[in-house]
């Protein structure tokens, strides 16, 4: 590529950044680093009305959290500054006015009440009203005033729009580098509306006008802009500039396959959609997030990745860096990507093998400080070691491991039918002298001294390992019986088989 890379993200701080939102961020970032480019935050507040205070702090730490922060923006590197578009509207006047002298743009005065009325007029024709090429001059804008009358309406401060002049009878020839060629016919397109009288301008303008001025080369965005893609282009030839690369990014769809992703999946399925947890302060309502929910950063990464995209290989483990490496636009799929709540736990089981026990004992320590707060954090970090293997959270560790911790005061009634008979009492006396007896307390001594002892006793070993993980555990589960015995110690050991043998003779 003979231009530096510069792409942005430009995301509307209306709310909690949703996961389809952090998924084209992604792809940003990682086109960004592929090719040596930057990566910019743009926060596009032009709609006032719907601006949502704290939105864009969690936009921020949302691409923090999942090691993908920008490189330019809000407060980082302001090259191009500012990035709020709320703080460049004194840029957009000067070209909209610019599209109206050189005839690509008009004012127009019509009321709502007047739009509304020729809506309903085409309604009960069975017609669709379209503010385009076919009926602009018998509305009321300055196509059809002379400049004189126009001027008079801007002097008198009525309310008016700046819209797009669509041309007539044309074929645009667009390009998207997932989607390929596309050809559209301008009569189908309307006017769109570029500038408002309250001074501040449409997506359409603030979009195209901060491209070009922050040196946009690629344009990777979502489906559902792919509408806007003939104005786009059309703007961008209307001020004479070349327009960036696009690529419009498929849906993300529901976890059935039909349907856009919505927070209304996730609350009846139960998963997040949202990469923070996010409180509504109006409502008080709380939307849960990926990381409150135990999920690790690298694993929603690598998640979102092949949300629409494939390697073409049968990896799909992927670090960061390695996305960058292998990352293509041109390997982006144009069909839309089924969410798939299962996958993603998939994946966060894989990367909780590849956390440090140490801080997943910090993390554990946190989540439970009643149950473990007297408790060395190196212990806790060794039993992790053992059960982490069937963990795919950090709060799973407690149901896993409890009897690390504590002594269990409850036995599982089909274990003590399975592993108690009529001598199990004796064998378990018998197995508490061999224990007492033994002078290297480490799993290794343990296992070959009482399996030494099994042997010699000609006893069948079920006999003897099922009532001593009972005793241990409370159940028949758990890693290796004599790493938990190490752990918990010797006396903890022969008490918990005494209590076996008392509960249950």
């Amino acid at each position: 590529m003979s231009k530096q890379v510069r792409v942005r993200f430009a995301p509307s701080p209306t709310g909690p950044l949703h996961i389809g939102g952090v998924r084209t961020a992604l792809f940003n970032y990682l086109f960004a680093k592929k090719h040596n480019g930057t990566f910019i935050l743009r926060i596009e507040d032009t709609d006032q009305n719907r601006y949502v205070e704290g939105a864009e702090n969690y936009i921020v730490e949302s691409l923090n959290w999942c090691q993908i922060p920008f490189d330019e923006g809000p407060g980082k590197n302001e090259k191009f500054g500012p990035y709020r578009q709320s703080e460049r509207k004194h840029l957009y006047k000067e070209y909209a006015d610019k599209l109206v002298k050189s005839g690509y743009a008009y004012y127009a005065f019509d009321t709502a009440e007047a739009l509304d009325s020729h809506r309903k007029n085409h309604e009960e024709k069975g017609k669709t009203f379209i503010y385009n090429w076919h009926n602009r001059l018998k509305l009321d804008n300055s196509l059809l005033l002379s400049p004189e009358e126009t001027q008079a309406k801007l002097d008198a401060g009525e309310d008016y729009v700046i819209r797009f002049k669509s041309p007539q009878d044309q074929t645009l020839h667009l390009t998207d580098i997932i989607r390929g060629n596309m050809t559209i016919d301008t009569n189908i397109l309307d006017d769109k509306v570029l500038f408002k009288s309250d001074g501040m301008p449409t997506y359409h303008l603030a979009n195209i006008v901060d491209d070009h001025l922050m040196e946009i080369t690629h344009v990777i965005r979502g489906e559902e802009w792919l509408p806007s893609l003939a104005l786009h282009y059309q703007l961008y030839d209307a001020f004479g500039w070349e327009a960036p690369e696009f690529a419009h990014l498929p849906l993300i769809l529901k976890p059935t396959g039909k349907g856009k992703l919505s927070k209304r999946d996730g609350d009846k399925l139960g998963f997040p959609v949202f990469p923070l947890a996010y409180k509504d302060h109006k409502t008080n309502e709380v939307s849960r997030g990926y990381k409150e929910d135990g999920y690790f950063p690298e694993a929603v990464v690598n998640f979102l990745a092949f949300l629409g995209w494939n390697p073409g290989t049968e990896q799909e483990i992927f670090s960061l860096e390695e996305l960058v490496q292998s990352f293509d636009l041109s390997r982006v799929n144009k069909a839309g990507a089924r969410f798939d709540p299962d996958k993603i736990k998939w994946f966060n089981h894989y990367y909780m093998q590849e956390q440090d026990n140490l801080e997943l004992a910090e993390q554990f320590q946190m989540l439970f400080p009643d149950e473990l707060k007297d408790i060395d954090v190196n212990y806790i970090s060794m039993v992790i070691n053992l059960i982490k293997e069937r963990a795919t959270f950090v709060t799973d560790f407690w149901d896993l491991g409890h009897f690390f911790f504590e002594t269990p005061l409850d036995l599982d009634e089909s274990a003590v039918k399975k592993a108690w008979k009529e001598d199990s009492a004796e064998i378990m006396k018998e197995l508490i002298t061999v224990i007492s007896s033994i002078k290297d307390y480490s799993a290794e001594s343990l296992q070959t001294n009482i399996k030494g002892w099994i042997t010699s006793k000609e006893i069948g070993f079920g006999k003897v390992m099922m009532p001593m993980r009972l005793a241990l555990v409370g159940a028949l589960q758990g890693p290796d019986v004599f790493d938990i015995m190490y752990l918990i110690g010797k006396d903890e050991s022969v008490r918990r088989i005494e209590n076996l043998i008392n509960t249950l003779s």
